[in-house]
């Protein structure tokens, strides 16, 4: 048996237990046919903490998700909890974790499998072999610069205001994330922001050209707006390799971008932070973009996909199994050519849910291992 790594497993909300009990099953064949094992150590969060401990995040979770070497993440929320005070609301506990464990690269990867051409709501001929990553600033801008609030004027009227403000070296440590996986992968890198009508844009991209020319060595960097990328996604999408661009544009681009593959059920996320000079692995959570999806929570018929994805890319980006990562990938990509859960379902193949999608990647596992 290899090493185990320490795993916290923090399911939280609707469809997330469902996906998360299917990761198990993943986890548990390569225990068994891979001899990779990890500590695994279950927590609360979000709704499922608030309905337990009356907050979305305790401080002993919090405590144990950074101690570990990484965190696994299903979803958060619920309309049960609309009515719930801001900061008690489930998704205040995923912001929490991704601020204190300053987890400020936030990777989307967004690709098409062969099966799921046809899924997409483009011409296969725009997302066929389509393969980008989206590098989301995941710790600063509007979503945690200070001031924000809701003040009641003196007319009775309200404000509400946020503030998007980014810093140097905050600019700085997401831009050498972004060179890095441009090298990694084919060498692009487009900055997106909006220097055009926005301050923060206008630091934004002053730091990002000086440190290209400081360290981007082998790497094209180009800029674009951000509401110029959201229509190039949809229009020519394949002209994209790394995306790198702050935390409110991000979140909207990889959403934009989900779709692209066929559903917001596609798509995985890592969140990572700075290496551990001690054991060389990064302050990492990895998560699937979708919701809770409260609509069918509890009915078997989430697609676990993103899930197996994410932490497919655990194996990859913190424990450096890259044949296992691979294995996984494959296995989910031979899985889609025979069965389909309802948000991802084309005519052909066979519906499932999510037992019968996790059983089909664990068939095409073990063709894959022999």
């Amino acid at each position: 048996m290899a090493s185990n790594r320490k795993v916290m497993v923090l399911p939280g909300d609707g469809i997330g237990r469902e996906v998360m009990q299917a990761n198990m099953k993943i986890i548990d064949w390569l225990a068994k046919y891979r001899s990779l094992g990890f500590d695994l150590s279950e927590g609360l969060v979000g709704g499922a903490a608030y309905d337990a401990h009356g907050t979305p995040l305790t401080d002993e979770t919090l405590a144990d998700s950074m101690s570990a070497d990484a965190v696994l993440f299903g979803a958060v929320g619920g309309p049960q909890y609309d009515d719930l005070a801001f900061e008690l609301k489930p998704e205040r506990g995923l912001l929490r974790l991704r601020k204190e464990m300053d987890l400020y690269a936030n990777l989307r990867p967004a690709i098409v499998f062969p099966a799921l051409v046809d899924a997409s709501s483009l011409k296969p001929d725009l997302v066929s072999g389509l393969d980008i990553m989206i590098l989301r600033e995941l710790c600063g801008g509007s979503y945690f610069a200070e001031p924000r609030g809701i003040d009641v004027r003196e007319d009775g009227s309200k404000l509400g205001y946020d503030t998007n403000a980014y810093s140097t070296p905050e600019i700085e440590r997401i831009g050498r994330v972004g060179f890095d996986l441009a090298r990694k992968r084919n060498g692009r890198l487009t900055s997106v922001e909006k220097s055009n009508v926005m301050h923060s844009g206008v630091l934004w991209r002053e730091v990002m050209i000086r440190l290209h020319g400081e360290e981007g060595e082998g790497v094209e960097l180009s800029h674009m707006y951000a509401d110029n990328c959201a229509m190039q996604l949809v229009r020519a999408p394949k002209q994209f390799d790394v995306i790198v661009t702050d935390n409110l544009f991000g979140d909207l681009l990889s959403d934009c971008a989900a779709m692209l593959t066929g559903s917001l059920g596609m798509l995985p996320s890592a969140s990572l932070g700075d290496i551990d000079p001690d054991t060389g692995i990064p302050a990492a959570m990895y998560e699937p973009v979708h919701g809770s999806a409260p609509d069918i929570a509890g009915k078997g018929l989430a697609n676990p996909l993103a899930q197996f994805m994410s932490f497919s890319m655990m194996l990859r980006y913190s424990f450096g199994q890259a044949e296992e990562a691979d294995l996984l990938e494959q296995a989910v990509s031979d899985a889609l050519a025979v069965k389909r859960t309802g948000d991802i379902m084309t005519p052909g193949c066979e519906q499932t849910g999510t037992d019968g999608m996790t059983a089909a990647v664990i068939d095409a596992m073990d063709r894959l291992a022999r």
